[in-house]
Parts: structure tokens; C-alpha cells; sequence
């Protein structure tokens, strides 16, 4: 078992199961709905626990009564809230979710009026116990000023930065971390259509880091601080059901199977498979 931090967003998301994704300008009737805690870091928080790790979450809490959601999932699955940061005031962020019965996928409308976990909360942290840093690549102005003091304080601590989205000068982070784990919609957005292009121009922007980048159906690839490359097939489920949090899922494997000493391409595989089991059930429970 080892200590792990997160840090990043937890949300409250809204699901509608629809039948199918509606048109533009439709009016669907939902076939169920459900008011459950969401967010990149904090589903990431979850799984790691479930797979036995100590898991602390380092992020924004609202004073607002829907932040018993957040709070009361989160202790419940063990996951401790030391190091979260309460805004007094503050609104829970929101995800509104459309889910399609016919395909498993979701869009998501997201509202946020909170501001992000900010870097002198981290400072205040005390790292010593720490196994791995876990860092959702979505502050930057806090989590430069994050890395700096982690690499500083403790040089020797393993941490990784997820990369979901283009966002203006994250790519100034990634000589920091040890691990880089990118999608597929990160890489396209550089103008990549395919993942070894995309991983080699990652390399050069962060030689001594291991490079993942999960590629949806298509599965996932990689290639380690070494240079070697792999690429692992995906693992669907009989039937999709839900793959809301699918890359957070896939994130929390490679990270357990690092964390236990497994290679770069056997930690791939195992998140490849993690997140193929949580694509064929609803919700992250059950999943270790």
C-alpha cells in the first residue's frame, strides 16, 4: 500500500440516462437520474483507494450544503480531506451529464464558480509521508509554484501530471514530473492524428518522463523515459454501459501498477483493462 496525494477538481455531477444523445432542439425524456460526487482528481482518489492505497485529496471545497456530496463520498471511500482547502462562500462546481443508453458516452456541460486549490495550501502540506503526487493539469498558475516546492522539498517524490485538455502553457510543467498522462483529445489538438507522432513530439518536451496517452477504443501507447515504445489494445466490456470517468479510472491503474514496481507498458495494460471494467458497469464502485 502506499500514500498517495491528489490534487485537482471534485465536482457534483448531474447524470441523465437518456436513450439516445438528443438532436439539437429536442426535448427527451430522461430514463433515470442520479446526483453523484464527480471530478477528474477526486474519482482518480477514489479507484486508487479502492485498490488499497491511503489517498488524501488536496482541493477546493465550497461551504455550500451540495458539498456534502463531495464530503461524504469521499470519506466514505476512505479518502482522506486533510488537505483540502475550504473557499468560505463558495459554490460546488457542477457537471450536468447527458448519458446515451445506446452507446455508453457522455457529454458534459460543466459550471464552476470556485476558485482553484491554491498554491500556499500546498505549501502548508507536509509531504514527508508521501509515496506519489498526483497532480490534474488544470491550475497552472498554482501548480507551477506546486511542482517547484515538491521538487525542492522533496526531489525524490514520484509525481505525475494528467494532460486532458489544451490549456495555454502547460507544457511548461512537464519537464517536472516523472510521469505524463495524456488523451487523446490533447494530442489532436497539437494537430496529431496519430499517438507515436504525438508521443515523440512529447518526448521532446519532457526527455527524463514516461509518456502515456490513452487513445479511446483504439487503446492506449506509450513510450518510457528510456524511448522505448509500446502500445496496448483497449478492453471493452460485452456491453458498454457507462464511460463517464473511464480516463480517471485508467489514470488510477497506471499510477498503482507504477507505484508497485510494475514497468511502464505492464502499468499501461493494467489501466487499459481497469478502465475497460468500469466502461461495462455505472459508477467507479467494485472496481478492484
Amino acid at each position: 500500500m502506499a500514500s498517495i496525494l491528489i490534487i485537482g477538481n471534485a465536482a457534483v455531477d448531474i447524470i441523465n440516462r437518456v436513450e439516445r444523445y438528443p438532436p439539437e432542439d429536442a426535448e427527451v425524456r430522461a430514463l433515470d437520474q442520479r446526483r453523484v460526487r464527480g471530478g477528474n482528481a477526486a474519482n482518480t482518489a477514489v479507484v486508487l483507494a479502492q485498490l488499497g492505497h491511503a489517498c488524501a485529496w488536496g482541493g477546493t471545497l465550497a461551504d455550500d450544503p451540495e458539498a456534502a456530496v463531495i464530503r461524504d463520498d469521499l470519506t466514505g471511500h476512505g479518502v482522506d480531506l486533510g488537505p483540502a482547502h475550504e473557499v468560505p462562500g463558495g459554490t460546488v462546481p457542477t457537471s450536468y451529464v447527458t448519458l446515451s443508453a445506446a452507446t455508453g458516452s457522455r457529454t458534459i456541460v460543466h459550471y464552476r464558480d470556485l476558485p482553484e486549490y491554491p498554491a500556499k495550501a500546498f505549501a502548508a502540506l507536509d509531504l514527508s509521508g508521501y509515496d506519489w503526487v498526483h497532480f490534474e493539469g488544470r491550475n497552472l498558475e498554482g501548480i507551477g509554484p506546486m511542482l517547484e516546492r515538491l521538487r525542492t522539498g522533496r526531489p525524490d517524490l514520484p509525481c505525475s501530471l494528467e494532460v486532458e485538455k489544451p490549456r495555454a502553457g502547460i507544457e511548461a510543467l512537464f519537464p517536472w514530473v516523472d510521469l505524463l498522462l495524456f488523451s487523446r483529445v490533447y494530442a489532436e489538438a497539437n494537430g496529431f492524428a496519430e499517438p507515436e507522432a504525438f508521443l515523440g513530439w512529447a518526448r521532446q518536451r519532457a526527455p527524463a518522463a514516461d509518456r502515456v496517452c490513452a487513445w479511446g477504443a483504439d487503446g492506449a501507447y506509450g513510450l518510457d523515459k528510456r524511448g522505448e515504445g509500446f502500445a496496448v489494445p483497449a478492453f471493452p466490456p460485452p456491453q458498454v454501459v457507462d464511460t463517464l470517468g473511464a480516463g480517471d479510472v485508467f489514470n488510477a491503474g497506471v499510477i498503482d501498477a507504477l507505484v508497485a514496481g510494475r514497468s511502464p507498458a505492464a502499468a499501461v495494460e493494467a489501466g487499459a483493462r481497469l478502465a475497460g471494467r468500469k466502461c461495462g458497469q455505472e459508477g467507479l464502485d467494485g472496481l478492484a
